[in-house]
């Protein structure tokens, strides 16, 4: 199964906005992830976890404590290698690029789940 089979869409937002603001689309949209954008460059990942261990200072901004190293995957990919990226660097979602490297939406750990007979079992468990 192609990544792009599996994928979700994702939120794309400026990375200088608040962390409040971004806890408030998080809330509206009810989702776990936000990414963080300076026109269609991927700049950062932001997620729950992020907002509440800063719960005390939501006017901080967006780049001061989203994941500046984001590791993407192409929609082309197997969603075994959205397997093999996810063990590798220990994260639990990874933003989906076109060819053109733009944001097309995301893929999480959750997804992989729901997918798992399309799995090769040998990426599973090595």
């Amino acid at each position: 199964m192609k990544v792009k089979e599996a994928m979700n869409k994702a939120i794309a937002i400026d990375h200088d906005i608040s962390l409040k603001k971004a806890a408030q689309i998080m809330s509206d949209k009810n989702i776990g992830s936000l990414i963080a954008v300076k026109g269609e460059k991927i700049l950062g990942i932001l997620t729950e976890r992020d907002i509440t261990g800063n719960i005390n200072n939501l006017d901080r901004k967006v780049s001061s404590i989203m994941a500046k190293k984001v590791v993407t995957i192409s929609e082309e990919e197997d969603i075994d290698q959205a397997s093999i990226l996810m063990k590798k660097n220990k994260i639990k979602r990874i933003p989906v690029v076109d060819d053109s490297n733009h944001l097309i939406g995301i893929i999480t750990a959750t997804d992989l789940i729901a997918n798992s007979d399309d799995i090769d079992d040998e990426f599973l468990f090595d």
